[in-house]
């Protein structure tokens, strides 16, 4: 929290008095874009303007990249209405980087870049350093892991079915003297395990599709994605996986628990019935954690937790907390765009203002 004090500390005795002085007035939104983008510094992670050999030089992909971080800080819905947005407010065009309201892309140069960021996952990266160097040396108590729907605007397509190969017959009964009984073909969860975390990710389900859970005691069906993502104390995003809305929560949690743990240290793993496994309990024991999972009913059975337990398992409130602001102010009810790559863009741009705007609040 030292680094993140000193940061706050210059913005508000040095930054701001500064642009005042330039820009006038600011508002208490432009503030907190400002302070922003300087926690932040994607402009860090952005390759300067190219100039070719051939054509017209390429627009600022350092102020493109501001700019779709001030969209999410704003909550703007579309590209077009950020551009009318960046034309009409000055101090906005200034703050990502253009003077003039002539000099502010078109809209189908903002797309381009968009997918420039996309198919480089930018803002992935720039989450993952922020992460690290802001709550890698914190202790954190509470990871809460879950899933939330988000809306897609594209046509589903079904996922293909590899080709399992016929397992061969089964006999019954006891295997005769000196047999050796067959061996029971490893679960995926349990496959996962010996996994690296690219591998994990390859193999899981990325296409839109149509997904259904429980909401509110009620069946809700979407089309679209899920996203699944562990949120630390104070509803601080640490990692981020985006699947098709088919995919069950419990595929996510190995892969999550592994790039956390690359992260961040934390104490307890917060899980819901969902996750109830005892390979992903297992394993959340093998990286030092305790795990508190929400016992799933089978058979009608269903174990309950100990107080002390029950007392932990409240934090989880953390994950449906982060959803909610997830979904209402940066973004993830407002997606617009087709494909994985830009869809997860899209969610990741919004993922890295959330998480700057929770550090900062620690402080605020």
């Amino acid at each position: 929290m030292s680094s993140i004090s000193q940061i706050w500390f210059n913005i508000q005795t040095r930054l701001f008095p500064f642009i005042e002085d330039v820009f006038g007035a600011i508002s208490k939104q432009e503030k907190e874009l400002i302070a922003t983008l300087e926690l932040v510094r994607i402009e860090e992670f952005v390759s300067s303007s190219y100039y070719g050999a051939q054509g017209r030089p390429r627009e600022d992909r350092k102020a493109l990249a501001r700019a779709f971080i001030a969209k999410m800080v704003y909550d703007i819905k579309t590209t077009v209405a950020l551009i009318e947005r960046l034309k009409a407010s000055k101090n906005l065009r200034m703050i990502c980087g253009w003077e003039k309201a002539c000099e502010v892309p078109s809209e189908s140069t903002f797309s381009r870049a968009f997918d420039e960021f996309a198919e480089a996952e930018l803002p992935s990266i720039v989450h993952k350093a922020l992460i690290e160097k802001h709550e890698g040396k914190r202790l954190v108590g509470h990871i809460s892991r879950d899933s939330t729907d988000i809306e897609g605007r594209e046509k589903p397509k079904k996922q293909e079915k590899k080709a399992q190969p016929l397992a061969p017959a089964c006999k019954k009964g006891r295997p005769k003297k000196g047999e050796r009984p067959q061996q029971k073909e490893p679960s995926r969860l349990e496959k996962q395990t010996g996994m690296s975390v690219e591998e994990i990710l390859a193999s899981l389900p990325k296409n839109c599709d149509f997904g259904t859970k429980k909401k509110n005691g009620r069946i809700w069906r979407w089309r679209g994605h899920k996203l699944h993502v562990d949120w630390a104390d104070g509803e601080i995003p640490i990692s981020v996986i985006l699947t098709s809305a088919s995919a069950h929560d419990s595929q996510a949690a190995i892969p999550l628990a592994k790039m956390s743990a690359e992260r961040v240290t934390n104490l307890y793993d917060l899980m819901d019935a969902a996750y109830d496994a005892e390979t992903i309990r297992r394993f959340s024991e093998s990286l030092g954690h305790v795990p508190i999972i929400d016992r799933n009913p089978r058979k009608g059975e269903k174990m309950e937790m100990t107080p002390a337990q029950k007392l932990r398992y409240n934090e989880r409130s953390t994950a449906e907390r982060g959803n909610s602001l997830l979904k209402e102010k940066f973004g993830a009810r407002n997606v617009r765009v087709r494909g994985y790559l830009k869809v997860l863009a899209h969610l990741m741009f919004g993922i890295v203002a959330l998480t700057a705007n929770r550090l900062l609040n620690l402080l605020m």
